[in-house]
Protein backbone atom coordinates (compact mmCIF):
# COMPACT_ATOMS: atom_id res chain seq x y z
CA UNK A 1 0.00 0.00 0.00
CA UNK A 2 2.83 2.37 0.86
CA UNK A 3 4.45 1.73 -2.52
CA UNK A 4 1.28 2.67 -4.38
CA UNK A 5 0.96 5.95 -2.46
CA UNK A 6 4.62 6.73 -3.11
CA UNK A 7 4.19 6.04 -6.83
CA UNK A 8 1.18 8.37 -6.94
CA UNK A 9 3.18 11.11 -5.20
CA UNK A 10 6.11 10.66 -7.58
CA UNK A 11 3.81 10.81 -10.63
CA UNK A 12 2.20 13.95 -9.24
CA UNK A 13 5.68 15.43 -8.74
CA UNK A 14 6.51 14.82 -12.40
CA UNK A 15 3.29 16.51 -13.52
CA UNK A 16 3.84 19.40 -11.12
CA UNK A 17 7.42 19.88 -12.35
CA UNK A 18 6.14 20.24 -15.92
CA UNK A 19 3.47 22.69 -14.76
CA UNK A 20 6.11 24.79 -12.95
CA UNK A 21 8.27 24.98 -16.06
CA UNK A 22 5.37 25.93 -18.34
CA UNK A 23 3.85 28.53 -15.95
CA UNK A 24 3.89 32.10 -17.29
CA UNK A 25 3.27 33.87 -13.97
CA UNK A 26 6.35 33.88 -11.77
CA UNK A 27 4.40 34.10 -8.50
CA UNK A 28 2.26 31.08 -9.43
CA UNK A 29 5.41 29.20 -10.49
CA UNK A 30 6.97 29.83 -7.08
CA UNK A 31 3.81 28.64 -5.31
CA UNK A 32 3.79 25.49 -7.43
CA UNK A 33 7.49 25.03 -6.68
CA UNK A 34 6.69 25.21 -2.97
CA UNK A 35 4.06 22.51 -3.44
CA UNK A 36 6.59 20.42 -5.34
CA UNK A 37 9.08 20.86 -2.50
CA UNK A 38 6.46 19.75 0.02
CA UNK A 39 5.65 16.64 -2.01
CA UNK A 40 9.37 15.89 -2.26
CA UNK A 41 9.73 16.12 1.52
CA UNK A 42 6.70 13.86 2.04
CA UNK A 43 8.14 11.29 -0.36
CA UNK A 44 11.47 11.37 1.51
CA UNK A 45 9.64 10.89 4.80
CA UNK A 46 7.77 7.92 3.35
CA UNK A 47 11.10 6.42 2.27
CA UNK A 48 12.12 6.50 5.96
CA UNK A 49 14.59 9.37 5.63
CA UNK A 50 13.16 11.96 8.06
CA UNK A 51 16.49 13.77 8.51
CA UNK A 52 16.80 14.35 4.77
CA UNK A 53 13.12 15.35 4.62
CA UNK A 54 13.65 18.02 7.30
CA UNK A 55 16.67 19.34 5.39
CA UNK A 56 14.58 19.46 2.20
CA UNK A 57 11.86 21.41 4.01
CA UNK A 58 14.36 23.99 5.25
CA UNK A 59 16.06 24.37 1.88
CA UNK A 60 12.70 24.58 0.09
CA UNK A 61 11.47 27.29 2.46
CA UNK A 62 14.64 29.35 2.03
CA UNK A 63 14.56 29.03 -1.76
CA UNK A 64 10.88 30.00 -1.97
CA UNK A 65 11.53 32.98 0.30
CA UNK A 66 14.45 34.15 -1.82
CA UNK A 67 12.43 33.75 -5.01
CA UNK A 68 9.50 35.74 -3.62
CA UNK A 69 11.80 38.50 -2.35
CA UNK A 70 13.58 38.69 -5.72
CA UNK A 71 10.29 38.83 -7.64
CA UNK A 72 9.06 41.63 -5.36
CA UNK A 73 12.26 43.64 -5.87
CA UNK A 74 12.28 43.17 -9.66
CA UNK A 75 8.59 44.10 -10.01
CA UNK A 76 9.21 47.14 -7.81
CA UNK A 77 12.00 48.28 -10.15
CA UNK A 78 9.81 47.98 -13.26
CA UNK A 79 7.81 51.03 -12.18
CA UNK A 80 10.92 53.28 -12.20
Amino acid sequence: MLGIILEIILMAMIVLAVIVVLESSSIRAVIELALFSLMFAVSLFMLKAPDVALSAIVVGAVVVGIFLYTIQEVEGLEGI
